[in-house]
């Protein structure tokens, strides 16, 4: 069976932490960064990212649509 891998891109300057994808995640890949953006917003990033399996939660729940998730399929 193949398997996914998947990256999680963020708008930094766009994200308003409000964490709504680090809790959608399935995989705990998202964490709110503890450092901020020009806004004074701590932005979400992939902390683990070998765990991401490219599934969109994170993008399907984000108010501002900062998230952009990319997939490659494995052998």
């Amino acid at each position: 069976m193949a398997k996914f891998i998947g990256a999680v891109v963020v708008e930094i300057e766009t994200c308003k932490g409000c964490n709504l994808c680090v809790v959608a995640c399935p995989t705990s890949v998202l964490d709110l960064s503890s450092e901020a953006n020009s806004k004074g917003y701590n932005f979400s990033h992939m902390a683990n990212s070998a765990d991401c399996v490219g599934c969109s939660a994170c993008a399907n729940v984000c108010p501002d649509a900062c998230i952009t998730v990319y997939r490659v399929k494995t052998a």
